[in-house]
């Protein structure tokens, strides 16, 4: 027979197993939760930039071409 110390010690035990199982389940999606969230941050983000670049490129172009049309009719 079991004493009622043994009974609540051993009760105690497997509250904390059962308490640190779940607490490592929540930390992992916590964890993964960050972590989808940083990539999905970081992807918005280098698509920010690259429209800024493309953005950048086509205003340059435009004032290429447009200084050429000008430069052409100079020539006329």
């Amino acid at each position: 027979m079991v004493s009622r110390f043994e009974s609540g010690k051993d009760t105690v035990q497997v509250l904390t197993e059962s308490a640190a199982t779940h607490i490592g389940n929540i930390a992992g999606i916590v964890t993964g939760a960050v972590r989808d969230i940083a990539r999905e941050t970081g992807d918005w983000l280098t698509d920010v930039i690259e429209m800024r670049e493309a953005a950048q490129r086509a205003r340059e172009d435009d004032e290429r071409t447009a200084g050429e049309a000008d430069g052409s009719l100079g020539r006329e």
